[in-house]
């Protein structure tokens, strides 16, 4: 828990720990089978983050009974039960109440070997950094409320929020990971940071190399941004420095919070090419390296 990793971890022997970790929120998405996928997408993700192999789940439900139809919350769980079942988890049970605000999530309980656990502390000098998907997923959403967003971006932006990150966590650790977190409600710059921290180091980022959903531009620049992009922005604004050129709407997406976001993935230089490649080839078709590792400044983020 100090180092603010992306769950707790209890070491039952020396060959098994257990991952254990809770996720809910309100509806980012219209569709209420979309919403429960990625609902249950975010909480899986903080087990694949660790190298952990997720097993069982139980459902989190506040639902206002009073104000929407039944059929909406079995929408909702079929859509988690859905992804469940993609990713090999069983659903052992669950507890719901009546709440005036609609919110959905997972409690998910994983595995690890304890010498393979993969934590947000273990960055090296030198090492590079990978991103599995696009920023702007706040930033859409906020969009998506104004009735800014169109169908089929939001259809794209659905689709990846949706996505497991399996795939990455299983060949990253196939290559020796030093490494990783993932990219949510902290924004890629608030968990940058964290990691920064964690393993006192200093972290480059290429701002030109970040994969992006091509839509967040305009969404960034009419100012369709998400509170939780100033409050990130003013908490961990400090340790960020921004070189002249970036320009701004790159700030606001680099701060912007993700739902269901990619990996950040650390790992020697030496193999964070094959890596991206083996990410490419099993689907992961926006992996990108786009920083690397610094002995200097400690604990600074630079954007280049």
């Amino acid at each position: 828990m100090e180092s603010l990793d992306d769950a707790g971890v209890y070491k039952l022997s020396e060959d098994l720990a257990i991952i254990q970790t809770i996720d809910f929120f309100t509806p980012i998405v219209d569709d209420p089978y979309d919403f429960g996928q990625i609902a249950a997408a975010n909480a899986l993700s903080d087990i694949y983050a660790m190298g952990g192999k997720p097993l069982t789940a139980m459902n989190v439900v506040c639902f206002p009974t009073k104000s929407l139809d039944i059929s909406i919350l079995k929408d909702i769980l079929r859509g988690g039960i859905d992804k469940m079942k993609e990713a090999g988890v069983t659903l052992v049970g669950g507890h719901s109440i009546d709440d005036k605000e609609l919110k959905y999530g997972l409690s998910v309980t994983g595995i690890v070997h304890p010498k393979r656990l993969v934590t947000n502390a273990g960055a090296r000098a030198g090492d590079k950094l990978i991103l599995t998907k696009p920023l702007g997923t706040g930033i859409i959403s906020t969009a998506l409320k104004a009735g800014k967003a169109g169908k089929e971006t939001m259809a794209k932006v659905t689709k990846y929020m949706a996505t497991l990150n399996k795939k990455a966590s299983e060949l990253m650790q196939k290559v020796g990971v030093h490494a990783c977190t993932d990219i949510t409600g902290f924004g890629l710059l608030g968990h940058a940071c964290q990691l920064a921290q964690n393993s006192q180091v200093g972290i480059k980022v290429n701002s030109n190399s970040i994969p992006t959903f091509k839509e967040v531009e305009n969404f960034a620049n009419a100012g369709l941004c998400p509170g939780g992009l100033h409050r990130n922005r003013e908490f961990y604004g400090k340790m960020v420095k921004f070189s002249d050129h970036v320009p701004d709407y790159i700030k606001d997406i680099l701060f912007d919070p993700q739902t269901s976001g990619g990996l950040l993935i650390i790992i020697a230089p030496e193999a964070a090419e094959p890596l991206v490649s083996k990410l490419r080839k099993a689907g992961v078709s926006d992996a990108a390296i786009i920083g690397e590792i610094i002995n200097k400044p400690l604990e600074k983020i630079i954007v280049e």
